[in-house]
């Protein structure tokens, strides 16, 4: 119920691949106890090593927002060429006794999951928030997954009693993660909601040092112009503008329906200057704008509340300028 019809349909088939991995992984290494299954175990074999690139390609397409399906093109070449070591060995192969022979392209399977494994985690991080509570399940996921890259080096076939395992507990724990954490962001731009700023600042400074506010011009005009749409694609562009000029250790929440505040911890005043700054360079480059203001403090004196009276002073000042500035309908 909290997420889109088009991440549970994802998140269907991704369970469903892990489970048919697991019967593939085990049914393959079952096998070696008989013989006269090298054919069957060699075509096993090809479905496995293909299986944990095009895992991780829909694990990317599934958890990483306006992704486009071009990012299963590395993983289908490879399938290919897991196909064709079938009948020629290059990258895997069972000689006539049905021991494992290893191709020129035999690190191939794992140097194709790793990429895509840095690739995961890269767009988790830069899709998040950037705070810890949305860091270490991404981590958790990324070690899962080098351990799922490492240990056939040292384990050999004993791998594929954990392999599975390894997978399904972080697809699990990180899909756990994603429905609670839909409660505290906001669903159009998935930054940080009303109630996570109250959660995060009331009666607590935490290394707090300034309160930024952001309200955009003249976004009642451009709905009842050109539709809320338009109006709801703007607020995005907005929310992403303040994301890409905020540090790390900065939070951005949508407080109200063009509202935004920006959380700084151990921000030193020109570094609150020079984000404001920033903010208003990226939003100089699309057709919006937006009013900001800020309330700084570094000797820890005053509370996130007298913090946020003073952003909001300085915004409102801000914006009567630019309606005065600009001569139009401040309505």
């Amino acid at each position: 119920v909290f997420l889109d019809h088009k991440t549970v349909r994802k998140t269907r088939i991704l369970i469903a691949a892990v489970f048919v991995l697991s019967i593939i992984v085990f049914t393959e290494f079952y096998l070696v106890k008989f013989e006269g299954t090298r054919v069957a175990r060699i075509i096993l074999m090809a479905i496995r090593y293909s299986a944990t690139p095009l895992l991780l390609a829909h694990v990317i397409y599934t958890l990483v927002k306006n992704l486009r399906f071009i990012v299963y093109i590395p993983a289908f070449l490879l399938l290919i060429l897991d196909i064709v070591s079938i009948f020629t060995p290059i990258v895997f192969g069972l000689d006539e006794a049905g021991e494992l022979i290893r191709g020129p392209l035999r690190i191939l399977p794992y140097v194709v999951a790793g990429i895509y494994c840095v690739l995961l985690i890269f767009l988790l991080i830069r899709q998040s928030n950037k705070r810890a509570v949305e860091i270490i399940p991404i981590l958790f996921m990324a070690i899962s997954f080098a351990l799922g890259l490492f240990l056939p080096f040292f384990l050999g076939k004993d791998f594929s009693s954990v392999f599975c395992t390894i997978v399904g507990i972080s697809l699990f724990v990180y899909f756990v993660f994603l429905v609670l954490d839909v409660a505290k962001k906001d669903p159009l731009t998935g930054l940080l909601n009303r109630q996570s700023y109250y959660a995060d600042t009331k009666g607590r400074r935490k290394g707090i040092t300034a309160i930024v506010s952001v309200d955009m011009n003249g976004l009642k005009v451009l709905n009842d112009t050109q539709g809320h749409a338009a109006g709801d694609e703007a607020i995005k562009t907005l929310a992403n503008c303040l994301v890409k000029a905020c540090k790390i250790r900065y939070s951005v929440f949508r407080v109200g329906g063009d509202e935004f505040v920006i959380v700084c911890r151990k921000a030193t005043f020109d570094e609150v200057k020079e984000l404001v700054k920033k903010a208003n360079e990226l939003l100089s480059a699309t057709p919006y704008s937006c009013s900001i203001g800020y309330g700084y403090d570094g000797t820890g004196k005053m509370t996130v509340d007298e913090m946020l009276r003073e952003s909001d002073r300085m915004l409102y000042e801000e914006k009567a300028r630019h309606y005065r500035e600009t001569g139009k309908d401040p309505r």
